[in-house]
């Protein structure tokens, strides 16, 4: 047994099945938890570094670093029996609705730093380093992940196991489909092959039996002419 399976095994049954159920939002949350991090690393590097005073324009930075993360975690695994668009419609789709989820996690930092004014001088530093967290990083994080999880479903990845069992990293579900092409075309070039090698014998014996049949034809139509005539004789005869 692997250690997955023992693992597993070791999971009560009611938990195994919420998780089987609710799989995708765990595998979209882990995924944006994830993303979250990279937002918050790029936002915190560019912001207390070459974009002191850019606040937003260095979390704007930060969130697109962090969709261009999201898009490949979100595609090959949280959805990864998801799909029904071809891949570049898919990636326009998921950059759009990502862009509509960026400007609706911009906007709880804008109203906390230019509405409430919860920026230095009105406020001390700690104040502001606080508000900016909760607003940007929790609350902007959360709406913009409960967005980008309807939209997603909803118009990104539409069709429910419509890639079975996955596929390869950046190959848009083609391989397998792909890969079942070239299998049938295979199979259709077989077929012929087998079909001439099962009726070769068949086809050989086919003359024989009508040749034969042709001759008892015309065997009996002879012994028919051959008894005709017999009967001619034997009427001259009386």
């Amino acid at each position: 047994m692997s250690i997955g399976k023992a693992a597993s095994a070791l999971v009560p049954q009611l938990v195994r099945d919420l998780l089987e159920r609710y799989r995708e939002l765990l595998r979209f949350a882990t995924v944006g938890g994830f993303t979250c991090l990279v937002d918050n690393g790029t936002w915190y590097g560019l912001k207390l570094t070459v974009m002191s005073g850019h606040p937003v324009k260095a979390k704007a930075v930060g969130i697109i670093v962090a969709t261009i993360v999201s898009y490949f975690l979100n595609r090959e695994w949280s959805f990864s029996l998801r799909g029904g668009r071809k891949r570049h419609h898919e990636a326009v789709l998921f950059f759009a609705v990502s862009g509509l989820a960026t400007a609706l996690n911009l906007v709880p930092l804008y109203v906390s730093r230019y509405l409430f004014h919860l920026q230095v001088p009105e406020v001390d530093r700690l104040t502001q380093e606080i508000a900016d967290f909760a607003s940007g990083s929790v609350v902007g994080t959360l709406v913009a992940m409960a967005f980008r999880w309807w939209a997603l479903r909803k118009w990104v990845f539409p069709q429910e196991k419509a890639r079975q069992g996955g596929s390869a990293p950046g190959s848009g579900g083609h391989v397998a489909h792909h890969d079942v092409r070239r299998a049938d075309g295979a199979a259709a070039r077989r077929q012929p092959a087998t079909a001439q090698v099962g009726n070769g014998p068949r086809e050989r014996r086919r003359p024989r039996r009508a040749g034969a049949a042709k001759a008892g034809a015309r065997a009996r139509a002879r012994a028919r002419r051959n008894a005709r005539r017999r009967r001619r004789v034997k009427g001259r005869g009386r």
